[in-house]
């Protein structure tokens, strides 16, 4: 929405959650990493006005949707928010107006479901309206790549729509890639995901290996990251989170059914990759164990409950999981995120605070569990102090202070 406004355009913010569009109305900021000041300036200017009131699509230029896209209980995809706002926007649709999914989907959701919907007001794309398909880029947390920065792909139903909105999205990002087809668009985004998540997979595999054969994982990596081509280096860790790479490879292996093709490779690495909180759960144990000690009335520390470093987004956060399956074992759980000061999550049963890092309460838990190596933890102090840590992500490998203490899952 910043870029939006600072290409000179007059942006409507719609959301069913009215405290979502209180807090934006009154200039607050609601995400972390999302400043309040620019929302506050832009409310006060009326360039950008938050509202739950749909009947005002008809006021809109151009219309993007950026709704969840989860899986269900059983890992099919769940368009129903999809489906809702289509639905929406079909019933205030107006001749000239451009529509933009940008929700993560399997191929063929922007011509196969939002097309029929919007269709259904009587309008017809290409000629009284415009759809395609852009997905969104970001990497939270990274300063090298903001949204102006990151080349913006677009695929639209005919070839009107993917130039109307190439020239839309021309005026904010610097690169724009035009492909042939939504579906082109929507499994490039698919792919990227899927990328990433097979090869962190690859590496979380190995780091099971390399701990059987007495091989620092983290050793290999770095070796092998001299090589100046044919190779990028992925790092292991307890397990994946995040919005889109632990739910996006499930979108294409279900869509690959309807073609009587099965992914194996990608199915094995969500296998391989939802199994690793498994993995440092025992590690876990057998660390404790070996000084003597059972998980069950164990106390636990874990440190970094957000997904991925100095976020504060905890979307399918392996954390959640680990400290439900330690509950479940009987052990005494508590956590300290700088990021995510309270733990709110209906789904897992957890209303918790964030806990002070002190020298007693670290001295007093049995194990620190070290699952986000946020860069503002002092990675000297915790080890010093604790008794055992269990580090998932090498972030104690510069540490010099009783290292005996450590050990690496």
């Amino acid at each position: 929405m910043q870029h939006l406004i600072n290409a000179g355009y007059k942006v409507l913010g719609f959301d069913i959650d009215p405290v979502k569009v209180s807090t934006l109305s009154s200039g607050k900021s609601y995400i972390k990493h999302i400043p309040a000041e620019w929302i506050r300036e832009a409310v006060a200017s009326g360039k950008f006005e938050p509202t739950a009131d749909f009947s005002l699509l008809r006021n809109a230029d151009c219309i993007s949707i950026c709704v969840p896209t989860p899986l269900d209980r059983n890992s099919q995809p769940d368009l129903s928010h999809v489906r809702r706002t289509s639905e929406a926007i079909a019933q205030s649709l107006c001749p000239g107006q451009m529509v933009i999914l940008e929700s993560t989907t399997y191929p063929g959701t922007t011509r196969e479901l939002v097309l029929p919907l919007l269709e259904a007001s009587g309008l017809r794309v290409g000629q009284d309206f415009f759809l395609a398909f852009s997905p969104e880029r970001e990497d939270p947390g990274n300063p090298r790549f903001t949204i102006r920065n990151i080349p913006k792909v677009v695929g639209g139903i005919t070839p009107a729509c993917t130039r109307l909105v190439a020239a839309y999205y021309g005026r904010i990002f610097e690169r724009i890639v035009e492909v042939s087809s939504p579906a082109a668009a929507e499994l490039t985004k698919l792919l990227e995901n899927i990328f990433r998540s097979v090869n962190i997979a690859l590496v979380n595999e190995l780091k099971m290996l390399c701990h059987r054969m007495g091989i620092d994982i983290w050793e290999v990596i770095d070796a092998a990251a001299t090589k100046p081509f044919g190779y990028m280096p992925f790092y292991p860790g307890p397990g994946l989170g995040g919005h889109c790479i632990p739910i996006d490879p499930f979108y294409l292996s279900w869509k690959a059914r309807e073609y009587e093709f099965r992914t194996r490779f990608i199915e094995l690495a969500g296998e391989i990759n939802t199994s690793m909180p498994h993995y440092v759960l025992q590690r876990l144990i057998e660390a404790l164990n070996e000084r003597g000690r059972s998980l069950k009335g164990a106390q636990i520390l874990i440190l970094g409950v957000a997904y991925k470093r100095d976020v504060d987004d905890t979307r399918e956060s392996p954390a959640l999981k680990l400290m439900g399956m330690l509950r479940r074992h009987g052990a005494d759980v508590e956590y300290n995120d700088p990021h995510v000061p309270q733990l709110r999550q209906k789904e897992h049963g957890y209303d918790l605070s964030s806990v002070g890092l002190t020298v007693d309460r670290l001295a007093g838990c049995d194990c620190i569990l070290l699952l986000t190596d946020h860069s503002s933890y002092d990675y000297d102090f915790l080890v010093k102090h604790a008794r055992l840590v269990i580090d998932t992500r090498n972030a104690t490998r510069d540490v010099t202070v009783c290292r005996e203490k450590i050990v690496r899952a």
